[in-house]
């Protein structure tokens, strides 16, 4: 994953996680990527300082053949132990704007997520947008097998 500090042209400064340069410039050029404060579409990498780590589990590996992607979605649910901590409301918001985008354009496929996501990367359906429920041993083991998998932090809705 790459981090970068992201502007709109309005000049609303803010990060991005992407699995890559090329998957940035692309969602980019689309116009897939918007301002949390403003909604503004027209977002460019902002200058940033680079960070290094000293941690050798941090090095770069020597593997960096792509996966085969497979659009996809899982939602893990917080262990219930645990409390959440207080998420700042600009962080909120977005995961509800995710959350609502995700719902209106992807197929919601439950507890079967792992075996549908397994059906389309090898080739048995064709692909399309889903997402669903999956424990972490699940994500886990599909990563391994070369599916791109992404877990979103689940927030109520926005309207809820």
């Amino acid at each position: 994953m790459i981090h970068y500090a992201l502007r709109c042209a309005t000049g609303h400064e803010f990060d991005g996680w992407f699995n890559s340069s090329a998957s940035f410039d692309a969602q980019a050029s689309r116009r897939l990527l918007d301002c949390p404060l403003c909604g503004n579409t027209e977002v460019a990498r902002a200058l940033m300082a680079p960070r290094v780590s000293t941690n050798p589990a941090m090095a770069p590996r020597s593997d960096t053949r792509e996966p085969a992607r497979v659009s996809t979605a899982v939602t893990v649910p917080p262990a219930a132990a645990t409390p959440a901590p207080a998420l700042p409301d600009q962080l909120r918001a977005v995961l509800q704007r995710i959350r609502a985008e995700v719902e209106q354009k992807c197929d919601y496929v439950g507890a079967s997520f792992p075996a549908a996501a397994r059906r389309m990367h090898a080739g048995a359906e064709p692909p399309r947008a889903i997402y669903g429920d999956a424990t972490p041993d699940e994500a886990a083991a599909l990563a391994e097998e070369g599916i791109d998998v992404t877990q979103i932090p689940w927030v109520p809705r926005a309207d809820s």
